[in-house]
């Protein structure tokens, strides 16, 4: 059974990145383009602040990785990745519904969401809805479903 939800430690950072490029990979992209999504889908010791990056583990493997950034209402989840062998069992509903409480224990009244093409259905089951499209941080010319959860929804 997953543990608890916790902040990542720098000693983590490592496999948290790695964890990352495999759940992308999963969705079938080649080499060239997960080397140009390697920094976006890494993450550094400056991540650790204020323990807005997570990670869920069961007994010796992280299962899911999550971070977002922001501040005062608007809220962006930067990182939701899930590890291919535990896709479809919670894991990445456990880090969204974190993700959530994070932003609104900090007054967040939005969570943005620019989303893998392949990632966008699930944030849509979490209540995401569309917003538009964003431009690619790594890859020129490509645009990402961008998706909004709103905190502030009434009853």
């Amino acid at each position: 059974m997953p543990k608890a939800i916790r902040p990542l430690t720098e000693g983590e950072l490592e496999e948290a990145s790695a964890l990352c490029l495999r759940s992308k990979a999963h969705w079938g992209y080649d080499a060239a383009f997960m080397a140009a999504c390697r920094d976006e889908l890494s993450l550094c010791a400056a991540d650790l602040v204020d323990g807005l990056s997570v990670g869920l583990r069961n007994e010796d493997a992280l299962l899911g990785v999550a971070q977002v950034i922001g501040q005062n209402r608007a809220w962006e989840l930067e990182k939701l990745f899930v590890d291919p062998g535990a896709m479809g069992k919670g894991i990445g509903s456990q880090l969204f519904a974190w993700a959530v409480a994070a932003v609104e224990s900090r007054g967040g009244e939005t969570l943005s969401i620019d989303s893998d093409p392949q990632a966008a259905d699930f944030y849509r089951r979490m209540g995401a809805e569309d917003a538009g499209y964003a431009p690619s941080l790594s890859i020129p010319g490509r645009s990402l479903p961008r998706l909004r959860y709103r905190l502030d929804r009434p009853g």
